[in-house]
């Protein structure tokens, strides 16, 4: 495990100690272990912490810290390496996992630009293993149903659409206030959306817009964004677009009755599809408590902690299931059949969109394109429009009042 932050504590954490104490067993592949044989972090203190809180959930592991860290962690010839460091610094560990033979599975977005994702993917195809990219949205029960009825052809070719998603200010300046200098909600976060976008209607990314506003988490002309605002162009074989807006912020009060406020609307040729992350569940008010420790609205879909009704504690949710389904994956990979046919396992593995490296292409060219939008308007210089696959390259920057355009990645996207 690479990372010990929040996204280990809500999703990683409750999975390795689940499989732990169950195993994780298929017919087709037998049952499996999967101990957490080593964590690298920048200090090894939230390490340090879980392994005395953690005994007898999970098995012992190494913890290891500072620079050389991931280096120290492959010393161990992981099997697999989950990477859930901030997104500015996921590249370099996942160079380092690859190169080294391991399979990998990184946090979204995969990486920042499309010449790091051909890196990673090349080198996961030259060293024969898994590269996968978590976006457990593509999980939420509401988005898999979303999805179906696409697919079946009960709603018909996507017009427009428009999503949001607000974090409370105690997510900037509390959890993350350490590495979000320079950085934006957009592409911590829209990320998710662009990937339904993108896996659910298909079609080819034309161009990106954005704009953003700040001055609460950073200086008002500086490089840190409160929130943002993109807008994404798609082209469909029949030679229709459709525009989807992505909205979002990380400087929502800390008392909104909702911990996370996500929503959704998209519009098609015969029906809409509305999705609310608060409205579809359960309001609940205790003295004392909400709208701060406990949140009067709450996702029990993405991570919850229950008591079953056979006494059992369990954490579950699609947040824990998309790891473990990495995992079964894996399995069926590695131990599924005879060695000889791992290669036939291994690519149709690796042909899932939904989760695999090389499917990510469109997804990081929208978030370069909005990294590159906003590093402009940072500098003074808003309004950029980024096109793809156009007569200058696979992904360039336009910008009022420049006659040269700045172009980010030459190859097709």
């Amino acid at each position: 495990m690479v990372g010990l932050g929040m996204i280990f504590d809500e999703t990683y954490r409750p999975f390795f100690e689940r499989v732990h104490r169950d195993g994780l067993y298929d017919r087709r592949f037998g049952d499996v272990d999967v101990p957490l044989s080593a964590v690298a972090t920048r200090t090894g203190m939230r390490a340090l912490a879980y392994q005395s809180e953690s005994k007898g959930k999970i098995a012992d592991f190494r913890n290891l810290a500072g620079a050389d860290s991931v280096d120290k962690l492959l010393d161990a010839e992981p099997s697999f390496v989950c990477v859930a460091t901030p997104d500015n610094r996921h590249f370099e560990p996942c160079k380092k996992v690859l190169a080294a033979g391991c399979h990998l599975l990184v946090e979204k977005p995969s990486v920042l630009k499309l010449q790091e994702l051909d890196e990673l993917v090349e080198l996961a195809r030259q060293q024969n293993v898994l590269a996968k990219v978590v976006y457990h949205k593509l999980l939420d029960p509401d988005h898999k149903k979303l999805r179906t009825f696409v697919a079946d052809g009960l709603l018909k070719h996507v017009n427009n659409g428009y999503c949001s998603l607000l974090e409370p200010k105690q997510i900037s300046s509390g959890q993350f206030a350490e590495w979000i200098k320079g950085r934006n909600p957009g592409t911590y976060v829209a990320c998710h959306y662009i990937k339904l976008i993108d896996f659910t209607f298909g079609g080819k990314l034309k161009s990106v817009t954005a704009g953003g506003q700040r001055g609460l988490v950073g200086p008002a002309h500086g490089p840190t964004w409160d929130s943002t605002q993109m807008k994404l162009t798609y082209e469909y074989d029949d030679g229709r677009e459709a525009a989807f807006d992505i909205h979002t912020s990380w400087v929502t009060p800390d008392n909104f009755p909702g911990y996370v406020e996500q929503e959704v609307q998209f519009r098609f040729d015969n029906g809409v599809w509305n999705g609310h992350s608060r409205k579809r569940g359960v309001e609940c008010t205790i003295e004392g408590r909400t709208p701060f420790t406990t949140k009067i609205t709450m996702n029990n879909h993405y991570n919850g902690t229950f008591v079953e009704p056979w006494g059992e504690r369990a954490q579950r949710g699609y947040g824990v299931e998309v790891i473990e389904r990495f995992v079964r994956e894996l399995a069926q990979v590695e131990f599924g059949g005879p060695r000889e046919q791992r290669d036939d396992r291994l690519a149709a593995a690796a042909s899932l969109a939904y989760n695999d490296l090389a499917a990510d292409r469109q997804v990081v060219a929208a978030v370069q394109a909005l990294e590159a939008i906003l590093a402009e308007a940072a500098q003074g210089r808003p309004d950029g429009v980024v096109r793809v696959n156009g007569e200058h390259g696979g992904l360039v920057l336009y910008r009022p009042g420049q006659s040269e355009p700045n172009v980010l990645y030459a190859p097709p996207v």
